[in-house]
């Protein structure tokens, strides 16, 4: 039966509930490795992990590598003997008492599952439950500043639905064992997403995807069946062997007619499923989000970057009626997602940030409806926002070439200027406007002073972007504006003032 979907409070607090659960279980389970403790041991380790992947791409901290590595050498152990518990119970299934082959497969599953109780037994020996406790109390607290059902984790099911159904079409193209086990193990992430963080979606959809899931396991448990039977000589004459062939391929051809069922036609549970996710628009916004989240846990200067990806809000758009670039969607959000990781490399010592940042970007888990080379686009233009860009070796490019490559020289003038106009990290620069003028543009930057130091530093960064756009650049200062404070406030600062000497 599937469990029942997860409800906001369980969610705030669901890290910590998995984590002592894992303890918990893995006291019942040492004690003789049975399968449902095996099975429910696992099943916390599971939640505690996948918790984990998801906000590695929001919140990049050390602790969630960790505490999913810790977790992996308990989770593998378990899951050998689960898998050699599981064979056990379709051997049962298939084959009769007095049959040679189920005796001798039952032989061999027996030896093979006192191995790996020993083996599991070792790996939980070594279990740090120590600093599991730790992690039990510090990172389910950086869960909470993320809402539940929010946009950020609604974008992150969709990046999983995208995967998942890329699995399902190369599986439906080749109809390998390896290809269906791929699609399995995407419906399972796809489906923790909502059952961990999503549980409005989770009740639309969970019991699908467990049925999906569930189905695609058998057929993976007949798969495994096969093969050690084959590995093991568990059949002695060709008779044997086409009996035990036969009946595999019915229960296996069963369960992948059903699923054949569920996804075939208008009523496809994939077009189900994208139903209830957010639509193109609304994952557009959540990509940036989740970007955004990530990078600020990278960059030591947020505030600096906020102020960089609005400047280059502005200028973009600024140029777009300026008709100077053509101001398509894409390149737009291409540069804005630029300008929010392009610190991301850095760190105290600050050296060579520039190449760590757009590596880092190179890592991101792949936001929904971009490609490799959309990624490779964008931490090459934000690896253009500093530093030597004339002579960028071929390997950074990693294939961006010909048009693509003078786009991203263009996005990266547009970032490296906007990054300048910054580069005190101290917000003088309040406002930008563009010009279009027939010998060239000028930007009004509000708080500039044409005569700082900050003033030359821009004017030497304009330079990609001249190069890169063919047109002259001029950066000029405009006074800013006065703070004009409100009349009202300015009458209860007096009386506040005059309060206060009355009581001197």
């Amino acid at each position: 039966m599937s469990p029942g979907p997860p409800s906001a409070k369980t969610n705030r607090a669901g890290l910590g509930y998995w984590m002592e659960q894992v303890l918990k279980e893995a006291e019942k389970a040492k004690q003789d490795f049975a399968p449902d403790p095996v099975h429910d041991l696992r099943v916390a380790l599971r939640r505690c992990r996948s918790m984990g992947e998801v906000l590695l791409t929001v919140n990049p901290v050390p602790d969630w590598k960790k505490m999913r590595k810790e977790g992996k050498r308990v989770f593998s152990s378990l899951g050998d003997l689960r898998d050699c518990q599981v064979m056990k119970e379709w051997i049962e299934k298939l084959g009769a008492v007095d049959d040679p082959v189920t005796q001798r497969l039952t032989e061999y599953a027996n030896a093979q599952e006192a191995t790996l109780k020993v083996a599991a037994a070792d790996a939980l020996a070594k279990f740090d439950t120590r600093q599991w406790e730790k992690w039990a109390v510090s990172l389910p607290r950086r869960i909470n500043r993320y809402k539940v059902d929010g946009e950020i984790f609604q974008g992150i099911a969709l990046e999983r639905w995208a995967h998942a159904r890329g699995l399902h079409q190369a599986a439906m193209r080749s109809k390998s064992k390896v290809a269906l086990h791929r699609l399995r193990i995407g419906v399972k992430k796809f489906r923790y997403v909502g059952e961990n963080f999503l549980p409005e979606i989770h009740k639309q959809i969970g019991d699908e995807l467990k049925q999906v899931q569930d189905v695609l396991g058998e057929v993976h448990d007949l798969d495994v069946l096969w093969d050690t039977a084959i590995r093991t000589h568990a059949y002695s004459n060709v008779e044997e062997r086409t009996r035990w062939q036969e009946r595999i391929r019915a229960e296996r051809a069963k369960r992948v007619e059903k699923y054949h069922g569920w996804v075939g036609g208008k009523n496809s549970i994939w077009a189900h499923w994208r139903s209830v996710l957010p639509d193109d628009r609304t994952a557009e916004r959540a990509t940036f989000m989740r970007l955004r989240s990530w990078a600020s846990v990278l960059d030591p200067d947020f505030a600096h970057t906020r102020r960089v990806t609005s400047y280059c809000s502005r200028l973009y758009d600024g140029l777009a009626r300026a008709e100077v670039v053509n101001g398509t969607p894409v390149h737009r959000r291409q540069l804005l997602a630029a300008a929010v990781m392009h610190d991301v490399g850095k760190n105290k010592k600050n050296k060579g940030h520039i190449k760590r940042t757009q590596e880092k970007i190179r890592e991101i888990e792949l936001p929904y409806g971009w490609s490799e080379l959309d990624r490779e686009f964008v931490a090459l233009v934000a690896r253009l926002h500093r530093g030597d860009w004339a002579n960028i070796p071929i390997g950074e490019r990693r294939g961006i070439q010909g048009g693509t490559l003078k786009q991203a020289l263009q996005l990266g003038g547009i970032l490296r200027l906007a990054n300048a106009l910054d580069r005190d990290h101290d917000g003088v620069v309040q406002g930008i406007e563009v010009e279009r003028r027939e010998n060239g543009i000028i930007i009004h930057a509000e708080g500039l002073q044409d005569s700082s130091r900050l003033a030359e530093k821009v004017a030497a960064a304009r330079h990609l972007f001249e190069v890169s756009y063919g047109i002259p650049v001029m950066v000029k200062g405009r006074q800013a504006a006065p703070h004009v404070i409100p009349l009202s406030r300015r009458r209860r600062s007096s009386s506040q003032a005059a309060a206060g000497g009355s009581a001197r």
